[in-house]
Parts: C-alpha cells; sequence; structure tokens
C-alpha cells in the first residue's frame, strides 16, 4: 500500500504534534524532578523528541524500520532516565499500530510486532527483578512494602505487568483491524468498479441488441414491401402502352403495398416510443402471425411468385412472438425467391404441425442466389435463435432454395436478441 500526499502531510502534522508534546512533557517532567536526581538534562531530552518525531513522519512509508527506530529511542531514554514517558508511549503505540495496519509483508509485520514486544517485555522483567533484589532504601520501603505474599510491591509488579499488556495488545488489534477494513475497503471498491464497469458493457450490449433489433425489423417491414412494389411498377410498365387498365390496376397495388408499408413502419415506431420495455417491437405488428401467411402467400402470387400454401397436423397453440418470427421469416424466404429465382420459378410454403414442435418449410425452384449471404438471412437466423429454434437455409440438391425452421414449443423462447 502506497500512502496518498494527503495521507503523508497527515504524518508530517502528526510528527510535529508529537515533538511539540514531548519537548512540554520533557520541561514539565524535568521540573517536577521525574527520576530526582538522576534524570538526564533537558539537551538528551530534545534530542529524545526529536528521535521519536522524525520516524513518526515517515511511518506509513517504512513502518518496521520507524517501529524499531522508536523502540529503541524509548528503551535508550529510559535507561538514561531522560524525563519523558509519556510522548514516547503515545509514539511506540502510532509506530506498533502503523506496522500492523500498514506493513505489506504479514510475516515481517508480524515478526517485528512480536520482537518489539517480547524485549520490552524481558526489558521489564530484567527492570522488576532488579529492583526486587537490590537494597532497599527507608523511603521506597514505605511507598512500596514488599512484605506479605501480595505486598504492594507485588501489586504494582502485577499491575505494570497489566498496562504493558493491555498497551502492547491494543496496538497489535487496532493495527491488524485496520488492515483487514482496509483490505475490506479496497476491494469493496475494486468490486463497485468492476460492477459499474459490467454496467457499462451491459448498457452498451442492449444499446447493440437494440440497434440489432430495430435493424432487423426495418429490413423485414420495408425490404418485403419495397420489393414487391419494384417488381410491381416493373410490371406496370411493361404493359402501359398496350394494356392501360392493367398497368392501372397494378399500380394501385403498388399503392396500396406503400400504404400497407407505410402502416407497419408506424406500428413499429410506435412501439419503438412506448416506454413499457415489456413491448417488443417484433410484436407491434399483431396481425403478423402465423394466420396472416396465406394472405402473404397470395401477395406473393400477384407479384409474379405462384406460391402454394399448405398445412400439416392438428395446429395447436405456438406463442405470439413465435407467430410473429415464422411470419417474417416466410415473408423474407418468399421476397428472396421473388427477387433471386427467376422469371419461371414457383414457391411452396408448409406449415407442419407435431406434438412439440411447429416446422416451417418455404421452398422455391429456379436460380440459386450467388454471392454473401445478406442481412436478410442474418435476420431469419436471428428470428429462429429468438424463437428457441434452429433454421436450415441453402440450395436444394434438385435445384432450387430451401428454407426450413424447426421449434420446439416447449423451448423458452428468448425474448431479446
Amino acid at each position: 500500500m502506497i500512502p496518498t500526499r494527503a495521507q503523508q502531510q497527515a504524518d508530517i502534522g502528526l510528527a510535529v504534534v508529537v515533538l511539540v508534546g514531548a519537548v512540554i512533557s520533557a520541561a514539565l517532567s524535568a521540573i517536577s524532578g521525574l527520576y530526582g536526581r538522576d534524570q538526564a538534562g533537558m539537551p538528551l531530552a530534545v534530542a529524545y523528541a526529536f528521535a521519536l518525531a522524525v520516524p513518526i513522519a515517515f511511518r506509513r512509508r517504512w513502518p518496521e524500520a520507524v517501529a524499531v527506530i522508536v523502540a529503541i529511542a524509548y528503551f535508550a531514554a529510559v535507561t538514561l532516565r531522560v524525563p519523558e514517558i509519556y510522548a514516547g508511549n503515545v509514539a511506540m503505540f502510532i509506530a506498533l499500530y502503523t506496522v500492523g495496519a500498514w506493513s505489506t509483508s504479514r510475516r515481517r509485520a508480524t515478526i517485528v510486532r512480536v520482537v518489539i514486544i517480547a524485549g520490552m517485555f524481558l526489558w521489564l522483567t530484567i527492570v522488576m527483578l532488579v529492583d526486587a533484589t537490590g537494597p532497599v532504601s527507608a523511603e521506597s520501603e514505605e511507598l512500596l512494602s514488599r512484605a506479605g505474599a501480595f505486598s504492594p510491591y507485588v501489586a504494582y509488579t502485577l499491575l505494570s505487568f497489566l498496562v504493558n499488556a493491555l498497551y502492547f495488545g491494543g496496538a497489535y488489534y487496532f493495527g491488524e483491524r485496520s488492515y483487514q477494513q482496509m483490505h475490506e475497503r479496497a476491494a469493496l471498491e475494486e468490486r463497485t468498479a468492476e460492477l459499474e464497469r459490467e454496467r457499462e458493457v451491459t448498457a452498451a450490449q442492449a444499446v447493440a441488441l437494440d440497434r440489432v433489433r430495430i435493424a432487423r425489423e426495418l429490413h423485414d417491414v420495408v425490404a418485403h414491401h419495397v420489393s414487391l412494389m419494384g417488381v410491381q411498377a416493373g410490371a406496370a410498365r411493361s404493359v402501359m402502352s398496350k394494356n392501360p387498365d392493367q398497368a392501372r390496376s397494378i399500380l394501385e397495388d403498388v399503392e396500396s403495398a406503400a400504404r400497407q408499408s407505410l402502416t407497419e413502419l408506424r406500428q413499429l415506431l410506435a412501439t419503438l416510443r412506448t416506454p413499457d420495455t415489456d413491448t417488443e417491437p417484433h410484436t407491434a405488428p399483431t396481425t403478423r402471425g402465423l394466420a396472416a401467411i396465406p394472405a402473404l402467400v397470395e401477395e406473393t402470387t400477384a407479384a409474379g411468385l405462384p406460391t402454394t400454401y399448405s398445412e400439416v397436423g392438428d395446429p395447436s397453440a405456438v406463442p405470439e412472438l413465435v407467430q410473429v418470427n415464422l411470419y417474417r421469416i416466410t415473408q423474407e424466404a418468399l421476397t428472396n425467391a421473388r427477387r433471386h429465382a427467376g422469371p419461371h420459378a414457383t414457391a411452396d410454403v408448409r406449415l407442419r404441425y407435431t406434438a412439440d414442435s411447429v416446422e416451417l418449410e418455404v421452398a422455391n425452384t429456379g436460380r440459386v442466389a450467388t454471392g454473401a449471404p445478406g442481412l436478410g438471412q442474418l435476420g431469419m437466423r436471428e428470428r429462429a435463435g429468438a424463437s428457441g429454434g434452429s433454421i436450415e437455409i441453402g440450395p436444394r440438391p434438385r435445384g432450387g432454395y430451401l428454407v426450413r425452421v424447426h421449434i420446439p414449443l416447449a423451448a423458452k423462447t428468448v425474448t431479446h436478441v
């Protein structure tokens, strides 16, 4: 973990506070005679204050080194009887806490803290043993008598060990806890960022899917009618001089196809502008289901491609979305046949029902289109997949072209493809 600029500035501020506090504490302790006549002078106390404060300014950068330096300074100050203990205790707590909270190596952090704490308790034990076995002055005997199994001196010794245990244990615990919290917070921030990236990707995918769906709908609505109008307009032009009445009738059909195309476009655009997200664009023309395929066949025949229609099996309930997709596949397949099969081609549309599926087959005679598949075939494959089925598109061995769609009625329909 690398400290931020603000954290480094905060550490410098904390070091200044420790320095000022240590100097003031040393001055007051010297005046109060903390160590009596054996205490060190103020120059050494000021040096000790700097030895505590300067490392604190770099505590997050090098936590282990700072803890070792502060511990050595604290040990030396007590040994030399520098008249200051309070700022030293604070600095020692901060240093141990920082090792637990900021060390990048948990093994090194544990070793450094255990060594420092064990060293301090060993030193405290030695001092207590020296005091216990050394000569006793009348003044100290009066303050802390050593007589009895649980004398005041024994109580003071136990209290010192307890306070130090709480002191070092607290520094150790809070450092570990802070480290865990920082890692949990970092993990949470990373997860939040990941979710945000996933949300952006999902939104981009949704936009892409909407564009694909809109493109497919526009193609299916426009291509069929425009193709039909083109064929009819060509037929009207070829007979206009010979048979004006027939040309007029054909042009009326062109006008009717144009109006029907505009009607379907309005339905599509109205659906796209509807705020109800449950409404799919390809379900807008609700009359374009399986029941509309015979009319589509008649329209194709009138446009110059003789087409037959038949149903096999007992009709069963087919979801509305599947009906729309099958209708559009039929429409695209007949449009392609009319455009590419040639003047003498024929087509056959067959709808087959089974116990658990529905199958659509559109076959035509005549020429086979060459070149790369266009958007129409891509749209047919997408519609078959959206209905949970499969599709076969390709030339027939005996000539012509075949489009066969098989959709299990028990399959779950995909509504966003």
